[in-house]
């Protein structure tokens, strides 16, 4: 019996590696695998929807399912998990000195709807306590001019929301037009290693961790998700590209915390690794609903307050009826 041919498109991770490469078959299928960059692959399968299997922005993902759109469905495998106190950033000597001191400024964001805004604003309205309403929200491009928002929006009553297509969110850092970037990219000057621009929590580890301590969430950037026609076509594909995905990333985790050598190229890789495991438990990057429920509920709920989602969604809504009823029978 022949393979079903798949094309895949997503970024390069360690903890997909091993199917991506062919180290692990999907049963039944032929993966073919596209190493695009992300920002290249979001927009390419959200615009246009160009193959079968793609990493997608998860904030994204939910704005589509609440609309019900059918062209998209996910499986609950999550590539990228990022801790978003680290995405502030301010200038030097600013009067900013915790996120508390937001209340009343002018906040720079890439996208109302990117999934890193999504979770900080969460964070900001559940935890610091400042309104949605308390803070002048600028959407631009974080380097250049001219970014627009992808999906469609439902801005709350009473929010101030002005987009601005003229200028990068760091030029207007630096002419005081804005008096914070929260970013999932850093600004240009940040990433060339200038203290021109600098982050509000230098010690964000420390931050982000306390927060994991306390809310149990560990934020979801990227979803897998399937062109809704070819998924009709071949439901089964869902679970048994899941069961691999999740095989993949249990060899990296392995590699991870292998002594003996070090599989990443840095050292202490494997004291990370248990530092992580003593966190999050022995499963320390968790695929599946069960494992990221409190994630998953918090995002949705925020996603909504914030007019992402045009409805409130549950966990079990943004994936195929199977495939939730396969992970909850069979403990996948």
């Amino acid at each position: 019996m022949s393979k079903l041919t798949v094309t895949f498109a997503a970024s390069d991770y360690e903890h997909t590696r091993d199917l991506t490469r062919g180290d692990i078959q999907a049963e039944g299928i032929d993966l073919r695998y596209l190493n695009l960059s992300i920002e290249e692959t979001f927009f390419r399968f959200i615009k246009f929807r160009e193959w079968d299997v793609s990493e997608m922005s998860f904030g994204k993902y939910i704005a589509l399912k609440s609309q019900d759109d059918d062209t998209i469905t996910g499986i609950p495998v999550f590539p990228s998990r990022v801790f978003r106190q680290s995405s502030l950033f301010v200038l030097p000597g600013s009067d900013i000195k915790d996120a508390s001191d937001l209340r009343g400024k002018r906040i720079g964001i890439p996208e109302w709807a990117q999934t890193a805004s999504i979770y900080t604003r969460g964070w900001l309205v559940h935890q610091v306590g400042i309104p949605l309403q308390e803070i002048e929200w600028v959407q631009g491009g974080v380097n250049g001019a001219g970014r627009k928002e992808k999906v469609k929006l439902n801005i709350p009553e009473g929010v101030s929301y002005t987009p601005r297509q003229d200028k990068s969110l760091t030029d207007m850092l630096f002419d005081g037009e804005i008096d914070c970037i929260m970013s999932a990219h850093p600004p240009t000057p940040v990433e060339e290693g200038e203290d021109t621009i600098v982050r509000l929590y230098p010690n964000y580890r420390e931050v982000e961790e306390q927060y994991y301590k306390e809310t149990g969430i560990f934020p979801i950037m990227h979803v897998i998700a399937m062109r809704g026609d070819f998924f009709r076509e071949n439901p089964w594909v869902a679970t048994n590209l899941y069961r691999a995905f999740e095989e993949a990333k249990n060899r990296a985790l392995f590699r991870a915390t292998e002594i003996t050598a070090t599989r990443m190229p840095f050292a202490w890789c494997y004291e990370a690794a248990d530092r992580a495991k003593a966190l999050f438990g022995d499963d320390f990057f968790p695929y599946g609903i069960e494992k990221n429920r409190t994630t998953l509920e918090a995002f949705l709920q925020y996603g909504f307050e914030q007019g992402v989602c045009q409805r409130k969604l549950t966990p079990e809504e943004l994936f195929p009826e199977q495939i939730v009823k396969v992970l909850t029978e069979f403990h996948v």
